[in-house]
This record gives structure tokens, C-alpha cells and sequence, in this order.
């Protein structure tokens, strides 16, 4: 999958970036989470420190348009996001993670 990133805006307070992105897909539109992971791996992060917000595709056609935050850390991330958005986009907290280990 292209992802191809429209705008960046810095955000120093909240140690992030937000950025407007488009994907253009073959199939179906692609998951919250692909598309998470392919924008992590183009901007050299990890796919925690992505939080996918919204993704608008156009009925019948190939392009996807969207909004993520990038932070810094994931740290920032859970401090800052809902708990809903971290859900979605499968961040779980420090502790979860090492008790499931």
C-alpha cells in the first residue's frame, strides 16, 4: 500500500505531529490498522507512536484520504489520546503488555 502524505503540522506541546494523508488501494478500503503500519514504516516509527483517526474513502473509489497523529513516544501517545482511539488502533498500556508476558 502507497501512503502518500498531503501535510505536517508540528505540535511541540503535545510532542507529536499531525498529518493529512492519501492512500491509493486495489481492493477494498484498508484497515485502521494497515494503514497505521504502512505510515509508521514510511515515517520511521514504531506502529505505536501512530494513532489513525479518520479515513474517508469516496464510494467507488481507490484512494483513501486521512488524519493520524504521530508522537514522539508511545508514552505521549496513551497520556494524550482517548481511550478510544487507543483502542482502535491497538495501543495497549505498558502494563498489559507484561503481564501478557
Amino acid at each position: 500500500m502507497d501512503v502518500t502524505i498531503i501535510s505536517e503540522e508540528e505540535n511541540p506541546m503535545l510532542h507529536r505531529t499531525d498529518i493529512r494523508f492519501e492512500t491509493v488501494h486495489d481492493e477494498t478500503t484498508p484497515s485502521r490498522l494497515s494503514v497505521r503500519d504502512s505510515l509508521a514504516a514510511k515515517l520511521d516509527k514504531g506502529s505505536d507512536e501512530v494513532v489513525v483517526h479518520e479515513l474517508d474513502t469516496a464510494f467507488g473509489m481507490r484512494k483513501t484520504v486521512g488524519y493520524a497523529k504521530v508522537y514522539d513516544s508511545p508514552e505521549f501517545a496513551r497520556d494524550v489520546e482517548q481511550d478510544h482511539m487507543l483502542d482502535r488502533n491497538k495501543i495497549d498500556e505498558p502494563d498489559a503488555e507484561a503481564e501478557e508476558a
